[in-house]
């Protein structure tokens, strides 16, 4: 069984509000990325808080 390596904490802020596009819009993850969080290793962790970064980015814009 591979069990992922789970060292990276979660994003989350909680100001929890999605927007239409389905992004929080406090920690601008997907509801996908936020719900699949608890399983994802650390390399997936560390692709969706680019991801949420680079959405944050561009919505401060």
């Amino acid at each position: 069984m591979n069990i992922p390596t789970n060292t990276l904490h979660s994003p989350c802020v909680r100001n929890c509000h999605l927007n239409e596009e389905e992004i929080c819009l406090g920690c601008f993850r997907s509801i996908d990325e936020i719900t699949g969080w608890s399983q994802a290793g650390d390399d997936e962790r560390l692709v969706i808080m680019d991801n949420a970064s680079k959405r944050k980015k561009e919505a401060r814009a």
